[in-house]
């Protein structure tokens, strides 16, 4: 990862066609982050606009998130979109069907005590259980954040299963060899999604590795916000300007529908 922000240029209009698959990071790019992660809110307009580009694409666009599948369809309410939640550990394909990578209970269960132990020693930090995976926050209270980035590499040690995974002001804990280019690269592999040209939104170091596996298939990566490095090829400031790129995408979609009625 080694790109800039000065060095990442704007996508057009145009980068996604309906021959793309499109894949969208929720918390920072779809949605402003929130200190309380139930307390995000879908602006308005939004959900019409991925209506009209999930259509023209054919259902070829999916949320890939680290939130569990059942948070997002409560956010989006759309559950029959492609989804990948808790970083590709549960993944429902086009037509509904759910596959979730196995996880040994017993150990989720004493990784949970932990962290939970963890969150009652530092006051303002939260636990979010996603069922499969576990995760601390910190957002609230970044003071905590040099202490967790101290412990959860140890906590992680602990468990064979499982792996830590670093984000915005996050440390999750989830189950080992699933992350969001493995999720991305299973859609690319059935159809809707299969021979099309896929393009991914992110905004935090969990997106990395779709970043690498949509550049590696010749799609294209874009970054939200100016975190570095990257391996993104393409740049866009904020959830507000994703939500006027996707807004600009969706013109230039229905328009060429409509000209090829």
């Amino acid at each position: 990862m080694t790109a800039t922000r000065a060095r990442l240029p704007r996508p057009s209009a145009d980068l996604v066609t309906p021959a793309s698959a499109l894949f969208l990071d929720a918390d920072g790019t779809l949605l402003a982050f929130a200190d309380d992660p139930d307390g995000v809110v879908v602006p308005d307009g939004m959900l019409d606009t991925l209506d009209a580009i999930h259509d023209v694409l054919g259902g070829a666009l999916a949320l890939v998130s680290g939130r569990a599948i059942a948070s997002l369809d409560g956010i989006f309410g759309r559950p029959g979109w492609a989804a990948a939640g808790q970083h590709g550990l549960e993944r429902r394909d086009a037509e509904g069907r759910t596959t979730t990578v196995p996880v040994d209970a017993g150990e989720l269960a004493r990784l949970r005590t932990m962290v939970h132990g963890v969150a009652d020693r530092l006051p303002g930090v939260r636990v979010e259980d996603k069922s499969w995976s576990v995760a601390l926050h910190c957002r609230e209270h970044p003071e905590h954040s040099p202490e967790l980035e101290r412990i959860a590499p140890a906590i992680a040690a602990r468990f064979d299963g499982f792996e830590l995974q670093p984000g915005s002001y996050v440390y999750e804990f989830k189950p080992r060899g699933m992350d969001k280019g493995v999720a991305v690269a299973a859609f690319l592999d059935n159809e809707p999604f299969m021979g099309r040209h896929p393009v991914y939104l992110g905004d935090d170091l969990t997106d990395e590795h779709a970043f690498a596996m949509v550049n590696e298939r010749g799609g294209a990566s874009v970054r939200v916000g100016a975190r570095t490095p990257s391996s993104a090829v393409f740049t866009l400031s904020s959830p507000a300007d994703v939500h006027a790129w996707l807004d600009s995408v969706k013109t230039a979609l229905t328009q060429g529908a409509a000209g090829r009625q």
